[in-house]
């Protein structure tokens, strides 16, 4: 497996078992994100912490994740990914112990920082181990898809064993990710081939280059998250997003010297790569935005319960699961740009009909459709997109690649939730309802939906710009077409 492309679709024994592994890594970060969410209110019961405090269980995750994705990324390429892969699972299960023992705030903010970096090392590593594996076409396709699947279904699985999990106690929701984490270990130590150390290993490490993209990633994501807080114009954001701009200059600079570039910037001249990210920040930024809306819409402006309220996401989460296995087969056959199109188109049409919810919409008339249109989008764009950010790339910069969407896909989401929360803010102080009420949250929700179906319309159109090469190149046959039968046309006459 390790001297040549898996490339025939019908995976032998050992295809599989590796892509258990891989995808039960991805499985589990979702797994993890969507439950610690759930449990956040026992959290807060539990240890008394305050409003930051609690929002950094979250945001150190976030933290920790969006700053070292590009590091952790080219680290698999350079270091060997399986090597990469199984210490960010070590990590990861050694911070979930420690979250589920520690009774202090700032320590339990500590680890979920410490997990955010292990999945920046295993997100990458998973999916370039994925890409290198399999040759690309059908094969790699249908391994995409797969691995696509399995990251929604953590995710929606995580609220449902999140709201289990937490009835027993919320520490339950941390430790239980230890017991699934040794076990992936275990298949990873059998079933993922070490491809060895990279020739560039080591001595040409550019260390420089890593130092200068994780500080200006660590900044800028702590920027977006802090910035609904300290205020866009503060002074604080715009100092901070500017140092984080001239820290990403100051690499750019350093890369192009560099002999050994940690990150080689002519990658950004695919334009597949480049509209695959693209796209991916709207995908991840409109449904991040949309879910903190839902969130709250039903657990507070309808008092459903946090179980309530997994059980009325479930249906996205579904759709992807039996869906994202069967994206491959349809980019096969359609193309990832008219398959990806398609699914913003859906997702356009799901945040639209969100708008018209109000304090009495029944839940299959007012929400269930805005679920199945996004979990068709999901299914149509996640494991395409995966496809198309991975297409044509070499094996030594399949890591490089893989971080690259991945930290699209993070700072698509902070920055649209970050706009969300501002432009939910600002409705509800411009409301005339009287405050507090079920009038005034509504006021607040639909301008921040707004924000979710612009972001979407935004990703359709970069989609579609994908397909205007395509529609060219239809012309071009139509007029070829055209010119024959009229020649034709004059030689019988």
């Amino acid at each position: 497996m390790t001297s040549s492309h898996i490339t025939d679709e019908r995976f032998d024994r050992r295809a599989w078992a590796l892509l258990l592994v891989v995808c039960g890594a991805v499985f589990l970060d979702g797994l993890d994100i969507s439950m610690v969410g759930v449990a956040l209110p026992s959290i807060d019961a539990d240890l008394n912490l305050s409003n930051t405090s609690l929002q950094w269980i979250v945001s150190g995750y976030v933290l920790g994740y969006g700053g070292f994705l590009l590091l952790g990324g080219r680290t698999a390429d350079l270091l060997g990914r399986r090597r990469v892969f199984l210490a960010a699972l070590v990590l990861f299960a050694t911070a979930s112990l420690l979250g589920g023992l520690v009774s202090d705030g700032t320590l339990l903010i500590a680890t979920r920082f410490l997990k955010g970096i292990a999945a920046a090392f295993t997100a990458p590593a998973a999916l370039s181990i994925v890409t290198t594996t399999f040759g690309e076409g059908p094969a790699r396709n249908k391994a995409l898809a797969i691995y696509a699947a399995t990251g929604a279904t953590g995710f929606s699985s995580g609220l449902v064993f999140g709201g289990v999990l937490t009835e027993l106690g919320w520490r339950y929701t941390f430790l239980v990710p230890v017991v699934l984490t040794a076990g992936l270990i275990a298949l990873a130590v059998r079933y993922v081939p070490d491809g060895g150390i990279p020739e560039r290993a080591g001595r040409t490490f550019d260390l420089p280059g890593a130092a200068l993209i994780t500080t200006s990633m660590l900044l800028a994501v702590f920027t977006i998250v802090e910035a609904p807080h300290a205020g866009w114009g503060s002074v604080r954001t715009l100092g901070s997003l500017s140092g984080a701009i001239a820290l990403i200059a100051l690499f750019v600079m350093v890369e192009q010297r560099s002999t050994h570039p940690l990150v080689r910037l002519s990658i950004l001249r695919s334009a597949t790569l480049r509209r695959a990210n693209l796209t991916a920040m709207t995908v991840f930024g409109a449904w991040i935005g949309f879910q903190f809306v839902g969130t709250l819409y039903m657990q507070q402006l309808r008092g459903w319960s946090a179980f309530e309220m997994a059980a009325a996401f479930l249906p996205t989460g579904l759709l992807v699961a039996f869906g994202s296995p069967r994206s491959g087969a349809l980019v096969n056959r359609f193309g990832s740009e008219r398959v990806i199109a398609s699914g913003m188109v859906a997702f356009v049409g799901a945040y639209a009909l969100a708008q018209g919810i109000d304090a009495e919409s029944a839940y299959a008339t007012g929400i269930l459709p805005t679920m199945l249109l996004a979990g068709i989008g999901f299914t149509l764009t996640f494991g395409p997109l995966n496809m198309a950010a991975t297409k044509g790339i070499s094996d030594d910069e399949q890591g490089l690649a893989s971080g690259l969407l991945f930290t699209s896909l993070q700072f698509g989401g902070a920055v649209a939730l970050a706009v969300a929360t501002a432009a939910m803010d600002a409705g509800t102080a411009a409301s005339s309802a009287t405050a507090g009420s079920a009038a005034a949250q509504l006021d607040g929700f639909h301008p921040a939906l707004v924000v979710s179906i612009v972001v979407a319309a935004a990703g359709l159109l970069i989609a579609v710009a994908g397909l205007v090469p395509e529609a060219r190149g239809w012309l071009a046959r139509f007029r070829t077409a055209w010119r024959a039968a009229y020649a034709n046309a004059g030689d019988r006459s």
